[in-house]
Parts: structure tokens; C-alpha cells; sequence
């Protein structure tokens, strides 16, 4: 088998020089205690309000701008959940380009409409992430476009890698990042720059533990996954970049229930009006929950990573008469 692609610090300085003035420099909050249920205060990194609601476009931009002439001639394909879908549909309206996305049936309506706004070809099959991944593998061969994969490609992990980078900027002292974790796509860039720098804590739902799975057998490996944040923490197993860059980078994993990330979600709008999709929201699930307990004097920071998310359902009902 070959070697998998690492990529390193360089890779993701590169990265920021590329995308620099196309991806928004979020902003990091400090939150009391109160506010997330936590024995001490916590920083927030709120890439939520990052170009289409998650942190998707900076290894977006990066992938498709560093092919950019074959995306030119042929335009760009990709599968997704929702969150890179958006970000590819988004960085081709931005560059002029065709892009044609494929999301299966578990794709969030809210994404999913914002998908077709934005001007993408949008196909919706297969059950899972997965099952749209074959299909548009099937049409770029027969299209010829770029493939931009919603997280297993060098250029998109090191683009991803610039959201740490930048959090570093802003909060040196940071001792401990929690990220949530997917396909792995982020915790890839995270760990390769943090590595040596900050702890790295991936977080996932239970019912998708892809990272805690594969650091458990040393290799990715398949696996169930289901629960509320499948639309965007869905992918069945974790990139071997990823793995690799958790396991160089010392990376431990805590796992979060349904009912921690539904908390988390409604904890943070009732007490900071943040609107976070439940996938954003894992990664505080691990504090509020105490999944993650920080050791006394520890500076956390744990990563707010999407927000695509429909609101209605974070507002009580009023009792029926």
C-alpha cells in the first residue's frame, strides 16, 4: 500500500499565502463558566461565521486554487454532507467556476437549499456520505472535473490547518484545542500545526467515533455511524492524513453522547446567542458534559465549526392551550 500524504507546517503556511483575503479571520471569544456549565472559563473559536457557515471554505480555496487552471477547463465535482458541498458551491461562484455537488438523502434541508442558491448542480442519493461519494466519482470521470474530496486531500487538510495557525495568532497561551471530528479533514490541519505547540483533543458523537476507532486499531477503519450530527460528522471512517497527524501530534479522543451535543447546542444559544448546527457544537459538548476536564490553570479552546443549522428548533414552543 502506498505511503498516505502528510502534510506539514509549510504546507499550511502556503496555504494561508493562497487563501489570505478570501476566507474570513474568525473571531476567538473568552467565556465565562456560567456560560457552558464549566468549572472555568473557556475560549471559543467561532468559525461558524466563516464564509457558508463552517470552517469548509480555507481547504476548499486551497484545493481548487492549487489546480486552479483543471477546474478552469472542467469545473469542480464534489460529494457532501452539506458543509463542503456549500464551501466548493461558494469558492466556484467565487472563481467563476461550473461546480456540481452530491449529498446524500441525510443532507440537512437547510443545506441542501443553500447548496442550489448558490448556484450548484446538486444530485441527492445514497444513504450516507459515502454512498454520494461513489456517485460523483462516477460523474467526474465521465466530466473530467476537479475532484475536491470534503476532507482526504493534502491541499484540503492544509487549508483546513490555516484555522489553527490563525487561532494560535490570537491566543498564544492557548494550552488545549478540542476539535470535532468527521472525516478528519480538520483535526488533520489542526494537528500539524499544533503538534508540539497545544494538546489536540478530538471530539465525536458516539454514534460516529471514527477517530476513536481508528487510533484504538492503529489504522482508519469503517464504521456505524447515526445521531444527530451525521449531516456533517457523518463519514463512516477517518483519513489515514488524519489519523497520522493525531498519532505525530500525541492526540487523544473523548466521545460525546446525542443528548451532550443537543446541550452543548442549546447551551450556547440560550446563554450566547451562537447558532451552531449540532456537528458545531460537539466539540463544546466535551466540556459541558465534562467528557474533557481540564486540569486546573488549563487554557482550552474548543473550535465552534459550522452553523448551518436551521433556528426554529433552538427556541422553546409555547405549551399548547
Amino acid at each position: 500500500m502506498p505511503t498516505p500524504p502528510m502534510i506539514t507546517m509549510t504546507d499550511v503556511e502556503e496555504a494561508a499565502e493562497r487563501v489570505g483575503g478570501r476566507v474570513r479571520r474568525t473571531p476567538v471569544v473568552e467565556v465565562e463558566p456560567d456560560a457552558l456549565g464549566t468549572p472555568a472559563s473557556a475560549l471559543l473559536k467561532l468559525e461558524l461565521l466563516q464564509h457558508t457557515g463552517s470552517f469548509k471554505p480555507r481547504g476548499i480555496f486551497n484545493r481548487i486554487l492549487s489546480a486552479r487552471a483543471d477546474a478552469k477547463a472542467h469545473g469542480v465535482i464534489a460529494a457532501s454532507g452539506g458543509n463542503a458541498g456549500l464551501a466548493v458551491a461558494y469558492a466556484a461562484e467565487q472563481l467563476g467556476l461550473h461546480a456540481e455537488i452530491f449529498v446524500p438523502v441525510s443532507a440537512s434541508p437547510v443545506k441542501v437549499a443553500r447548496l442550489r442558491k448558490l448556484g450548484a448542480v446538486v444530485n441527492v442519493t445514497g444513504a450516507h456520505y459515502a454512498d454520494a461519494f461513489a456517485a460523483s466519482q462516477e460523474r467526474a470521470a465521465t466530466t473530467g472535473a476537479l475532484v475536491v474530496h470534503a476532507y482526504d486531500q493534502p491541499e484540503v487538510a492544509a487549508g483546513q490547518g490555516t484555522l489553527a495557525r490563525e487561532l494560535l495568532e490570537q491566543a498564544p497561551a492557548v494550552d488545549t484545542v478540542l476539535v470535532a471530528v468527521g472525516g478528519g479533514g480538520l483535526i488533520a490541519g489542526v494537528a500539524t500545526w499544533l503538534r508540539g505547540r497545544a494538546r489536540v483533543v478530538a471530539v465525536e458523537p458516539e454514534r460516529c467515533p471514527t477517530m476513536a476507532a481508528a487510533l484504538e486499531r492503529g489504522e482508519p477503519v469503517d464504521v456505524e455511524v447515526g445521531g444527530i450530527a451525521i449531516d456533517s460528522l457523518g463519514a463512516r471512517r477517518v483519513s489515514d492524513t488524519a489519523l497520522r497527524a493525531c498519532q505525530r501530534a500525541g492526540a487523544v479522543s473523548v466521545l460525546v453522547s446525542d443528548e451532550a451535543i443537543a446541550a452543548a447546542r442549546l447551551r450556547l444559544w440560550e446563554r450566547l446567542r451562537v447558532a451552531a448546527e449540532p456537528g458545531g457544537a460537539c466539540a463544546v459538548a466535551a466540556l459541558s458534559c465534562g467528557a474533557y476536564r481540564p486540569a486546573p490553570g488549563e487554557r482550552v479552546a474548543a473550535i465552534v465549526c459550522g452553523g448551518n443549522t436551521d433556528p426554529a428548533d433552538l427556541e422553546p414552543r409555547p405549551e399548547p392551550r
